[in-house]
């Protein structure tokens, strides 16, 4: 049976886990969906280097090569692409958020078992866990120097997003008067 602080310490460590797994498998699913998405612009390059737009094209769907019309195919990969960026795009906005609760959960002061990574040694060993023994290590870091923002929270972002085109252009003509 474990203590309540190595209790607290064990859901501390699974939600810790949990969180970067979701984190880890969207970052997973975006270089899968990248990959994708650089294979079309190959095809959409391989098209446009074909003059001869009266002929079908051969296009591979799976395991099995389909001869499609040119201008058809075009169409449907340029789709694609688009479906594609806004998934990315979707993936990558989500993945702010759940870095940023990540972080949130990682916060010294939601969970001050965080101040040592000795404590997950600790409780694989079942040793007891005290707050007293938690805070003699993170007095003891302190004391060599071998972190100087333990205890202190992460910098986060503002979840800002880059001007597009169209808000550039008009923050310029503000500018010049």
């Amino acid at each position: 049976m474990l203590s309540p602080e190595a209790e607290r310490v064990l859901r501390y460590l699974v939600e810790v886990e949990e969180l970067a797994e979701e984190v880890l498998a969207d970052k997973r699913q975006i270089v899968d969906l990248d990959t994708k998405r650089n294979q079309n612009r190959e095809g959409l390059r391989a098209l446009q280097k074909d003059l001869s737009l009266s002929e079908d094209v051969m296009v591979c769907f799976g395991n099995m090569f389909i001869k499609m019309p040119h201008p058809e195919t075009k169409e449907m990969i340029e789709k694609d692409q688009d479906h594609l960026d806004k998934e990315i795009e979707k993936l990558r906005k989500q993945l702010k958020v759940k870095v940023n609760r990540l972080f949130e959960a990682q916060e010294l002061e939601a969970h001050p078992c965080q101040t040592s990574r000795l404590s997950l040694a600790a409780l694989v060993q079942r040793q007891p866990l005290s707050w007293a023994w938690l805070q003699s290590q993170q007095e003891a870091r302190r004391a060599d120097g071998s972190s100087s923002l333990l205890g202190k929270p992460e910098l986060k972002g503002f979840n800002l997003n880059p001007l597009n085109q169209d808000e550039l252009k008009a923050l310029k003509v503000i500018l010049k008067g």
